[in-house]
């Protein structure tokens, strides 16, 4: 799994834009809020999302998962490798993040952006 291939993934989901934030970190965003964030640099290429509130304590638990830093409050997780994962899981975790991002936009920014 490349940051490529997330890029592909997350290129699909209505509204998304791409940003570099803190030097290093590749974003993706819907309605200007983050719902993936991607090290480019860095051995192994590790990637921050949202997940369900009921869902974060057991994806923490999990093998090569963390809370993330500094969003772990807000129910973010870290995978500290993003090769372990394979595209189905990904598309998966990407969408569901993204659908959770978007729930919280303003009705007009979900109107400009189509949803």
């Amino acid at each position: 799994m490349t940051i490529d291939i997330l890029r592909e993934i997350s290129s699909k989901l209505k509204g998304t834009t791409e940003d570099i934030k803190w030097e290093d970190h590749l974003c993706f965003n819907v309605g200007a809020k983050m719902y993936l964030i991607t090290t480019l640099e860095g051995d192994p290429t590790n990637a921050t999302f949202k997940v369900p509130e009921e869902d974060f304590d057991e994806m923490c638990s999990r093998e090569g998962f963390t809370k993330a830093p500094h969003l772990g409050r807000y129910f973010w997780v870290m995978v500290e490798d993003i090769s372990k994962l394979t595209r189905k899981e990904w598309e998966h975790f990407i969408n569901q993040s993204y659908n959770l991002v978007a729930s919280k936009l303003p009705k007009k920014t979900k109107q400009e952006i189509g949803l």
